[in-house]
């Protein structure tokens, strides 16, 4: 079977080519992401891989289809950008790598926590420049403080335990409440509790009809004046013109994003010499205390290990009529 993988970039295929040679599929590698108007490319081809910004929506699901793409092989764990309905209609598998390290993306919000409160950042940029000063570099202790956790998976219940060993009050909200974490001292509370106590806010949640702008003005006006907001999650959690608004008059006092609404415009880009014509990135980019990388929370040696070898394993179980033990339903 052939294999057509989207939105690939040098160290993608570097890991994919190393592993394959263990399973010996065929591969072409596109750096174009995979929608609508690339979808053509996949004629002559069974499956197809993508990643987080590849817009597999019904449109581009009519065209695999008719393409005869039968596996839909992600290489990510969320799915919101698969019209997941329109594939079954088809016919067509659709498999994912679940918990590819819940660790990196946990410990990358610990850093984006650190770098805004300790401004390392900026204290960074001083120094190369021969400034010493402390001016405006203060920050605070995160010892006592209430850290909310909205979504206690993988990812968000390793975040729980690495922040309380800050010596941080850890509250949470979930559908589904995690009794290990219950007994390690986390307290579940309501949604609206969990904004009105924390003095940092961190988004570990998938994105679904019920998550989507979690952070809104309604949700911001519960807050605390000057509270931390983190989201390694799924951009569209947050409504960035509520966030921008709420930047303005304060009432947020620091951000740090590793995704963002519209990231399959930017992100994994090198747009350096380019005109950037979003505005709403821009305008977050020109606050002081604001943070923003570009999906790199999941980017560690593991990950990639971890995301390649279950993306071949997956493939692998399809084609040899195996259970698909990663597949969404």
């Amino acid at each position: 079977m052939k294999i057509a993988v989207f939105s690939t970039k040098t160290y993608d295929k570097d890991y994919f080519e190393t592993y394959n040679k263990d399973y010996g599929f065929s591969f072409s590698f596109y750096e174009t992401t995979l929608n609508s108007d690339t979808a053509n490319l996949t004629k002559g081809y069974d499956i197809v891989c993508v990643f987080v910004n590849d817009i597999v929506d019904d449109t581009t699901i009519k065209i695999l289809a008719k393409h005869g793409i039968k596996l839909i092989a992600l290489r990510c764990a969320g799915f919101n950008n698969v019209d997941v309905e329109a594939a079954k209609s088809h016919s067509i598998k659709i498999v994912r790598v679940p918990a590819y390290s819940p660790e990196a993306v946990a410990e990358h919000a610990m850093a984006l926590i650190l770098t805004l409160n300790r401004k390392t950042h900026k204290a960074y940029n001083r120094v190369r420049e021969g400034n010493f000063s402390l001016k405006n570099l203060i920050g605070f202790n995160l010892h006592n403080k209430t850290v909310g956790v909205i979504g206690t998976g993988q990812i968000g219940a390793t975040f729980c335990n690495i922040i309380k060993s800050f010596g941080c009050n850890v509250i949470a909200f979930d559908v589904k409440e995690n009794e290990s974490l219950k007994k390690s001292g986390v307290s579940y509370t309501s949604l609206d509790d969990l904004f009105k106590q924390s003095d940092i806010i961190s988004l570990h949640c998938p994105l679904n009809e019920h998550t989507k702008h979690i952070i809104n003005k309604d949700s911001l006006e519960l807050m605390k004046k000057g509270v931390m907001i983190i989201n390694t999650s799924r951009g569209a959690l947050i409504n960035t013109a509520d966030v921008i608004e709420s930047l303005i008059n304060k009432k947020i006092g620091y951000l740090g994003i590793d995704v963002y609404e519209q990231e399959e415009n930017l992100f994994f880009e090198d747009l350096s010499e380019h005109i950037i014509q979003d505005e709403l990135i821009l305008r977050l980019m020109s606050f002081p205390n604001v943070l923003i990388t570009s999906h790199q929370a999941f980017f560690t040696k593991e990950a990639m290990i971890e995301i390649t070898t279950t993306t071949l394993q997956n493939i692998q179980a399809f084609m040899s009529g195996e259970p698909l033990v990663n597949e969404v339903i």
